[in-house]
């Protein structure tokens, strides 16, 4: 864990949760801010944001709706006990742990863990699913390149495979660049 955003209009509950998670995760960038308005307008990525509810200008739970939306941060709710149940139905299915106040260190930490956990596993599919996005496109710049050779050249699709295979070989670069220098040498649309 390396950013952490706390947006809490107490700094009393800020100033309790900054020692823990610089015990934790010793070298964290703990930033501290008091309002929503406040917290959308950081410029940066944040590995765990954290949001006691309520807070000046909101509730809290749209914020939290936002981050884990548009991020991939882990998001921690701190909230009243009467609100905590409500608040769960309502995030839970985002991804989004929410505490009731009062909160134990054991269990905050537990909590932190957690999250993390969750968030390391979230970005290793992520990292995966990237990865297949970019070999999927390098499939259909190739299959984009055959069919070129095909119409342009009247190769058979074997033909096409071989003089891709081939010429990535004899130059030794990838398929997927041979593909691209095929398909901006013949087709015009490209």
């Amino acid at each position: 864990m390396q950013s952490v955003l706390i947006v809490s209009s107490n700094e009393k509950t800020a100033e309790l949760v900054m020692p823990l998670i610089n015990d934790m995760y010793p070298g964290s960038t703990v930033t501290v801010c008091a309002s929503a308005k406040d917290a959308r307008r950081m410029d940066m990525e944040f590995d765990l944001v954290i949001i006691n509810s309520p807070l000046r200008d909101e509730p809290g739970a749209e914020l939290a709706m936002e981050i884990v939306k548009k991020s991939a941060a882990g998001c921690l709710m701190i909230t009243k006990a009467d609100n905590a149940d409500e608040m769960s139905d309502k995030l839970s299915e985002l991804g989004v742990m929410v505490l009731e106040r009062p909160i134990s260190k054991k269990m905050f930490a537990s909590s932190v863990r957690l999250i993390n956990a969750a968030r390391k596993r979230f970005m290793g599919t992520l990292k995966e699913n990237e990865k297949l996005h970019r070999e999927l496109g390098e499939i259909k710049m190739i299959n984009r390149a055959k069919l070129v050779l095909m119409k342009y050249l009247k190769f058979s699709e074997q033909q096409a495979h071989r003089y891709i295979e081939k010429q990535s070989m004899d130059l030794r670069m990838s398929k997927y660049d041979i593909a691209l220098k095929v398909v901006k040498t013949y087709d015009l649309d490209a």
